[in-house]
């Protein structure tokens, strides 16, 4: 469904991501684990075209996707939820949804769906975005981004700043939708415990390289890279 190939991009002089390679199956969550500037947020830039490579590919569903415009990349049905909840607060909930589904015209999900997605938005479907807790904030970023039927979603830390609680129904949530809409998930975390516990695999990055892929339950029981990578 998604692979990356020798992955790289720079800021500057900077080398951000250093030959990355990983591959996120339909069905599947990948965990992509790290520490601050471990280059997980530059990873998903990179692979949806907000940031340039300098080398290697992106492959999506069978193409080359790595140097197309991202509104293409998006109308190809990759979707990129960034970190820190982006909705438009002085717009309600609906009109947050009517957004996301613009790229794709009348491809785009109806509401309906989203609503019997996330049941708590339909409650709430007439209030501001500014109005909602920072759980529904997170709900509502990524029924965003389903309006445009994606195949792979990209999800840029979604517990941060939430609450114990709030973080293991936002988890539980990003593993119905794999199952359910068989999408591809690709999930940069640094609550490495709780991304572990819903993902079918973890790549770890250290200074923008790889240094472990395994299965995600190879990597909760490695006490070494854990202490050494993970925090926990």
């Amino acid at each position: 469904m998604l692979a990356v190939h020798e992955l790289s991009a720079h800021y500057g002089p900077v080398r951000a991501v250093d030959h990355v390679s990983l591959e996120v199956s339909a069905g599947s969550v990948t965990a992509v684990l790290g520490a601050n500037g471990a280059g997980k947020t530059s990873l998903l830039r990179t692979i949806t075209g907000l940031i340039p490579a300098s080398a290697g590919r992106v492959i999506f569903e069978g193409e080359d996707i790595t140097r197309r415009p991202v509104e293409e990349i998006v109308r190809r049905g990759l979707a990129h939820v960034p970190e820190g909840r982006g909705v438009i607060a002085e717009l309600s909930v609906d009109e947050n949804l009517r957004l996301g589904g613009l790229w794709r015209g009348r491809d785009a999900a109806p509401r309906k769906e989203i609503y019997e997605l996330f049941p708590r938005l339909h409650d709430r479907r007439t209030q501001l975005a500014s109005r909602l807790s920072g759980g529904e904030r997170q709900m509502l970023s990524i029924g965003r981004a389903l309006m445009g039927r994606p195949r792979a979603l990209l999800l840029d830390e979604p517990s941060l700043g939430l609450a114990p609680l709030l973080v293991a129904q936002i988890m539980a949530m990003i593993r119905r939708l794999a199952d359910t809409l068989d999408l591809a998930v690709l999930l940069v975390e640094q609550n490495a415990r709780s991304a572990l516990s819903v993902a079918n695999r973890g790549v770890v990055l250290n200074l923008g390289r790889v240094v472990a892929d395994e299965e995600s339950h190879r990597l909760a029981a490695d006490e070494g890279l854990r202490h050494a990578y993970l925090g926990f």
